[in-house]
């Protein structure tokens, strides 16, 4: 990535958004370009700063992180990634949180290399969950019965998920490799050393899955790959 990652820091307390400031400008390959303090606040500077990253807060004055992240990833100038940072961690954040958009759910307590890669990984078009967040997303969805997990697909993609073998156009023998391994985690780089092509390829095979799936990021294309059993 030749460009420098363009970063929106949103969250009520400056004293944190100064931590994550120094953090992530310490980077060569990121600039925070704002910050701001209210839901609201975020909304306005998502539109005029264009960033490729928000890290998002949830509990804020004026509008909460998750209305905001609604707001922003229905308005179809902003192209920024979402990434859910929080203090809480409750399956309701989590849940509402891949419903509005978001594209990343991170703990605060999480360590300052576990914020930088999150950076890096939405703002190369992945999807990014604390494993503690994917373990709980997978096991509900392994513990309901089909027709519960029906509807949590629902939530999490927005529409209703058909079987694989109901796809409008099913996966093909590559695409379903391709998924398996974004699944468990494998970045395009790795998935292209693993089936030796290029990642430009792996980038196409990822972009295809996600249309037949109906899903917006490789987050959801994981739990979707869980609930049609691809993965």
């Amino acid at each position: 990535m030749s460009a420098r990652i363009r970063v929106l820091i949103v969250d009520d307390h400056a004293m944190l958004r100064a931590g994550f400031r120094t953090i992530l400008d310490l980077q060569p390959d990121i600039e925070v370009v704002g910050e701001a303090g209210t839901g609201s606040e975020a909304v306005d500077l998502a539109g005029s700063l264009q960033p490729d990253v928000i890290t998002m807060d949830v509990q804020m004055p004026d509008m909460d992180g998750l209305e905001a992240t609604r707001r922003i990833t229905a308005d179809g100038r902003i192209r920024s990634s979402i990434a859910i940072v929080t203090t809480f961690d409750r399956d309701d954040y989590l849940f509402d949180a891949l419903d509005a958009g978001a594209s990343g759910f991170l703990l605060k307590n999480a360590g300052p290399e576990e914020l930088v890669a999150a950076v890096r990984a939405l703002a190369a078009g992945d999807g990014m969950l604390a494993p503690e967040v994917t373990r709980r997303v997978l096991q509900r969805f392994a513990a309901q019965p089909a027709a519960v997990t029906q509807g949590l697909a629902t939530v999490v993609t927005g529409s209703p998920v058909l079987p694989s073998a109901e796809l409008p156009e099913p996966l093909t023998e590559r695409e379903t490799e391709v998924l398996r391994l974004v699944a468990e985690a494998w970045s395009n780089a790795e998935i292209a050393a693993e089936l030796f092509i290029g990642e430009a390829t792996v980038k196409t095979h990822v972009s295809r899955i996600l249309q037949k799936l109906g899903a917006r990021d490789r987050v959801q294309a994981v739990v979707l790959a869980h609930r049609l059993g691809l993965a």
